[in-house]
């Protein structure tokens, strides 16, 4: 059995940084593409970025690309998303995804998903 396990979620000031970690065990890490999405209050959950198993391909939304930097580290099982300027509207509970193939922006492409952590920034 998958379990992704995600951490690092807080309260932050727009324009400060936090780092989400996930981590991963029940399977072999560096086969698989991980991916990060968010869901705002109210809101469909969408895609943040994703990266491939070896981490050499990496995919970002446009909203955060240039402000979130994703990356693993696959002998800690562990997927990373750096998060620098902060904007309120990044405001969500982030979910970590894993899948067997490709970094696909697609949440419907995911199979095992993490339980989310919580992230606020304020104005």
């Amino acid at each position: 059995q998958v379990q992704l396990v995600e951490s690092g979620g807080g309260l932050v000031q727009s324009g400060g940084s936090l780092r989400l970690s996930c981590a991963a065990s029940g399977r072999t890490f560096s086969s698989y593409a991980m991916g990060w999405f968010r869901q705002a209050p109210g809101k469909e959950r969408e895609f943040v970025a994703a990266i491939s198993g070896s981490g050499g391909n990496t995919v970002y939304a446009d909203s955060v690309k240039g402000r979130f930097t994703i990356s693993r580290d696959n002998a800690k099982n562990t997927v990373y998303l750096q998060m620098n300027s902060l904007k309120p509207e990044d405001t969500a509970v982030y979910y970590c995804a894993t899948r067997r193939g490709y970094a696909s922006d697609s949440g419907a492409r995911y199979d095992y998903w993490g339980q989310g952590t919580q992230v606020i920034v304020s104005s």
